[in-house]
């Protein structure tokens, strides 16, 4: 018999609270599918998360960042855990002690609220993401957002989320394995590995602005090498390799800058696949893929792309059970830090100028 917990554990009412109070957050969120409210029928799941980032205030809307969780990974094609992620990045990200970036000098806290994990279905992935896109554009709408995977599906949710926000196609920097190019999901119209394809086949993002790091699985030519065929740019793992230092690895940040500022600076998100990394460093996702990157070569790109504009990121594909030593939901939730870090630091560079 499944268990049922409360909503205050980041579920239904958590997240309700955490909205501005002019958004009618119920009625946008119903689905179809169930005349139960969301508060009876999907705040139970066991896997949702009751502690919250860097242990920053929950649910606080004078805050402009926020960190969600998305437990949802059935679309996964090998191992399924990711809806474990969430939680286990949080866990690890109060590790940070008081936040504060070597590099940055700044720290997140006083900026970031967690609003919870999104309250979704866990058996359909079309009435997940019908469920997601209302949440989504309301949070987006008061915050710059920060998301916890859950698996690769859910970025095409985020994307078109975002794409409808700023009423343009965003440029999007992608860290992962696998190109996320093909035409169906085994047989079916959609899942983890589709989400590139069918957001550049519906005009979500600037294909010329598509950028991705890391790819390196077995796959056809024609899907390996879609984005590039696309107009967009793909840095595999084996070019990365030897290239490790944040001065090694400036110019493909720079060739991304000009790239950006070539099609008008378009809003830059970005989805960060765990499994981006080698096993070596990253055991814990669901597929994972030998002769990957190291956490060095993922924190300096971060680093270095700082002064991008970016609008938004995700963070996917992190299944704790396949991890004992937990190497993976520490590598996520330095990544996630990092990235806040560089947006508050820029934030606070343009108020000085």
């Amino acid at each position: 018999m499944a268990r049922r917990r409360g909503a205050a554990h980041g579920g239904a009412r958590a997240l309700k609270a955490a909205l501005p109070a002019s958004a009618d957050w119920q009625t946008q969120a119903e689905p179809a599918h169930s005349a139960r409210t969301l508060h009876d029928a999907m705040t139970a799941f066991a896997f949702l998360s009751n502690t919250s980032f860097l242990k920053v205030p929950v649910n606080d809307t004078r805050r402009p960042f926020a960190i969600a969780g998305v437990a949802w990974d059935g679309c996964v094609t090998n191992r399924p855990g990711a809806r474990f992620g969430p939680r286990a990045i949080r866990e690890a990200s109060h590790m940070l002690c008081d936040g504060t970036h070597p590099l940055f000098d700044v720290s997140p806290e006083a900026a970031l609220t967690d609003v919870g994990d999104l309250p979704l279905p866990n058996t359909s992935l079309r009435e997940m993401r019908a469920a997601m896109a209302p949440l989504v554009r309301t949070l987006i709408a008061h915050y710059h957002m920060a998301w916890l995977g859950g698996d690769h599906s859910i970025t095409l949710a985020l994307l078109r989320a975002y794409r409808q926000h700023f009423g343009r196609p965003l440029a999007v920097v992608h860290f992962d394995a696998h190109c996320d190019t093909w035409k169906d999901h085994f047989g079916e119209p959609s899942g983890h590995g589709t989400w590139v394809y069918e957001a550049i086949q519906e005009g979500l993002v600037v294909k010329e602005c598509f950028v991705q790091f890391g790819i390196r699985s077995a796959g056809e030519r024609e899907a390996r090498d879609y984005v590039r065929d696309q107009g967009g740019i793909i840095h595999t793992a084996r070019a990365l390799r030897g290239l490790e230092s944040p001065a090694q690895l400036q110019p493909l940040v720079a060739e991304l800058r000009e790239r950006v500022a070539a099609h008008g600076n378009p809003p830059l998100y970005l989805s960060l696949d765990i499994d981006c990394l080698d096993p070596a460093f990253a055991p814990g996702t669901g597929t994972p893929e030998p002769g990957g990157m190291s956490t060095n070569q993922v924190l300096s790109l971060l680093e270095e792309m700082a002064d991008l504009p970016f609008v938004g990121m995700d963070c996917v594909e992190v299944a704790p059970p396949y991890d004992h030593a937990d190497l993976t939901s520490y590598a996520a939730a330095q990544f996630v830090w990092t990235y806040l870090c560089a947006r508050v630091a820029r934030q606070a560079q343009k108020a000085v100028a």
